[in-house]
């Protein structure tokens, strides 16, 4: 019997690699993308294109303004940082408050409702060293909440997420991909990118991507295109 997984898909490399490997594990795929406020759309059109590659089962694409919130640069006129080193220490302006705690709630609630036990979230070892809400003890707390929380839970139901990729670098996650057949030129990853929607190649995210596909020796397809 086929299971459903639920899987946070925001158009990113990452997001597409955990969600493939859930499917290469067998299951049918439910892709949430969260449409949160952020400053662009270009990650939306590229989590529609994953979705159709990946042939989901089903994808629902979500408003949830944070941006009403504020506290983040991806979701303010706060300016992106660029062109500087990436400090493993430092929580960066890009983190969104609480952001994977509301995405994991959300995509809990639409597991319950489609009989899923399983939930696929992207978060790696890059994510969680600035991140809180990437960080394995993070997730396994999510997974424990998700018993108390729910009336599934309550019933026996042990609610799963999977975080794949959590020990692995960018390198790594590529490598996964391109085993896994992936395309990834139709992937987004830059948090600023131009009113055409091409990458800025000096936020974090774009000089995170670009040092995985030399680490790997794979060109990025992105940039053909």
């Amino acid at each position: 019997m086929v299971s459903d997984a639920v899987v946070l898909l925001s158009g990113g490399l990452d997001s597409y690699t955990a969600a493939a490997m859930a499917r290469a594990e067998g299951f049918r795929l439910c892709a949430l993308t969260i449409r949160y406020g952020q400053r662009h759309s270009r990650e939306i059109e590229a989590a529609r294109a994953v979705a159709a590659w990946l042939g989901v089962a089903r994808h629902i694409e979500l408003d949830v303004n944070l941006a009403a919130f504020g506290g983040s640069s991806l979701t303010s006129e706060t300016p992106v940082p660029k062109d500087r080193p990436i400090d493993p220490t430092e929580i960066p302006s890009t983190y969104v408050p609480a952001r994977n705690t509301v995405f994991l709630a959300l995509a809990l609630g639409w597991a319950e409702v489609v009989g899923a036990s399983d939930i696929v979230i992207g978060v790696n070892a890059l994510d969680y060293s600035g991140y809180p809400d990437c960080r394995p003890e993070f997730i396994a707390a999510f997974e424990h909440l998700a018993s108390l929380a729910t009336a599934k839970g309550v019933q026996g139901t042990r609610f799963r997420v999977h975080a794949p990729l959590q020990a692995l670098n960018k390198a790594d996650i590529i490598r996964k991909g391109v085993e896994l057949g992936l395309d990834y030129g139709l992937t987004h990853s830059c948090y600023d990118p131009d009113p055409r929607g091409r990458p800025c190649h000096r936020c974090d995210s774009c000089t995170l991507r670009a040092a995985g596909f030399a680490q790997a020796d794979i060109p990025d397809p992105a940039m053909a295109r």
